[in-house]
């Protein structure tokens, strides 16, 4: 069925490439799978690659006949995907092929995210191999490891497989713009080690969650004010205060750059008091999806008794604890750039709570396109954690990718989409982690610019990319190839 989707859909190669990586699983950190996809389709098509010790492939293409003294240009993009699913949907990251659809113009997933970051990208590159009508010079096609969780493949990436001094980062996700800097980034945990005390008589358990909600990337769509599921369900339990309760467990979020979608809690109320409860709850959820009827127009407060067999509750010192320290975590937009209008230059995001046994993890992310910036709200979550008296845990983090708005590969792909659009490109930098930091700081001497399609919804269910974007993003690669070749 998925196949029948992409039917007829322009250009045909790059779709079809396309089409066979949704059928791999690739996971961050699980991406095997769609490295031998690749090996397989490069010695199919007599391309010669390497792979680095970090697992990134560079593939080595060959220029169009007349075109070999041409600079070397590199091709680059990410394998993995960030894989987010709705509750209700039955899916196996590890082993499901992606489902298609098509709804209005765009080509979405059913029920998972589409994966076309980087999946369009990387089917790009893929394409210009056996596209008859791409003029090209030599091309090395980099596709790196692990970048939606840490940009380990381009942080390990070993340098001396590269030749070329221009790249061409096909990781952006809006339709007439050029990407020319982003924002470093560094992640921060707290830990807490957990008691409890036996589950009280005269209780009845209750499952707590925060659903419906748009979600989205924690870079790209901070500054949209969509809610934060973990922030709702702390503010819940606050309400739920009015009345006696106890805190079996809490979950919520489930990757460092995606705004949390769910959040969800185990707690017990006493018996008498839960009529009152259900009141509360139904109350505050009236309270909520006025707030965010705007932004997050879908939110759901569900509050359903159900049947546990847990022995055991979080005592009321941690369950205080575990809810200030989520209240007080900051979450959003910290300051906006004093020199590029409208882009977000430091933000945080509150992006998982994860329960296991007797531990318990706060997880966050921090973004700024100044370092002094990105320190100072590191060190913001960090006082927050220390105040919780809880083991804090940070990454060694990434850096931002410096704006040079005289690169030579820029001045050329705005002369090539004047000439094929009639019309200007926008020059832009992103509040996001584009691997291209890293990739400057490795590469000595790198001219660098990133494009792509319009992809709306990254890093959630509601993924999508935009059909006729499609299409104009590979003219457009193909028109600064050829341009780059002459």
């Amino acid at each position: 069925m998925s196949e029948q989707v992409i039917n007829g859909l322009k250009p045909e190669i790059l779709w079809k490439r396309f089409y066979e990586i949704t059928k791999v699983p690739r996971p961050s950190k699980k991406e095997e799978k769609i490295l031998k996809h690749f090996k397989d389709l490069f010695t199919a098509l007599k391309v010669p690659f390497k792979q680095d010790k970090a697992g990134n492939i560079i593939a080595y293409v060959t220029a169009t006949k007349g075109y070999e003294r041409a600079p070397v240009v590199i091709l680059q993009g990410h394998v993995d995907m960030v894989c987010e699913k709705n509750k209700s949907t039955v899916h196996d990251f590890d082993n499901d092929a992606l489902k298609l659809k098509k709804v209005d113009g765009w080509i979405a997933a059913k029920g998972t995210t589409l994966g076309s970051d980087n999946g369009i990208g990387i089917a790009a590159a893929a394409a210009i191999i056996s596209d008859k009508d791409a003029v090209h010079g030599p091309i090395e096609i980099l596709l790196t490891v692990d970048e939606e969780t840490g940009l380990t493949g381009a942080n390990e990436l070993d340098p001396g497989l590269l030749s070329g001094k221009i790249l061409l980062n096909l990781d952006s996700e809006e339709d007439g713009t050029f990407y020319v800097g982003c924002a470093g980034g560094i992640d921060t945990e707290g830990i807490f080690r957990l008691e409890f005390e036996n589950t009280p008589t005269g209780y009845d358990a209750f499952e707590l969650m925060i659903t419906g909600l748009k979600g989205g990337h924690s870079g790209s769509d901070i500054n949209t004010g969509r809610a934060n599921a973990i922030k709702l369900l702390a503010r819940t339990l606050i309400e739920l205060d009015a009345v006696e309760y106890k805190l079996g467990s809490i979950t919520g979020g489930s990757k460092r750059n995606a705004i949390p979608r769910e959040a969800d809690a185990l707690i017990f109320i006493k018996t008498p008091v839960v009529s009152q409860a259900e009141k509360l709850v139904k109350a505050f959820e009236e309270k909520l999806i006025s707030e965010f009827k705007t932004s997050d127009g879908g939110l759901k407060v569900e509050f359903k008794k159900i049947f546990s067999g847990a022995g055991k509750v979080i005592t009321e010192e941690f369950r205080k604890k575990i809810i200030n320290t989520l209240m007080a975590i900051p979450h959003g937009v910290i300051s906006m750039s004093q020199d590029i209008p409208d882009l977000v230059e430091t933000s945080t995001n509150l992006a998982t709570v994860t329960f296991d046994k007797n531990i318990l993890t706060i997880g966050t992310s921090q973004r700024s396109s100044v370092e002094s910036a990105k320190d100072y709200i590191v060190q913001s979550v960090t006082s927050v954690l220390a105040l919780a008296e809880v083991k804090i845990k940070s990454a060694d983090g990434y850096p931002g990718w410096k704006p040079n708005i005289d690169s030579e590969i820029l001045d050329i792909s705005k002369k090539v989409y004047l000439d094929l659009f009639k019309s200007e490109p926008e020059i832009k930098a992103i509040h996001a982690g584009l691997e291209c930091g890293l990739l400057g700081d490795k590469i000595e001497g790198l001219d660098m610019i990133s494009f792509g399609p319009t992809i709306t919804g990254a890093h959630s269910p509601d993924e999508m990319v935009k059909i006729e974007t499609v299409d104009k993003f590979y003219e457009l690669l193909k028109g600064i190839l050829k341009k780059i070749a002459a």
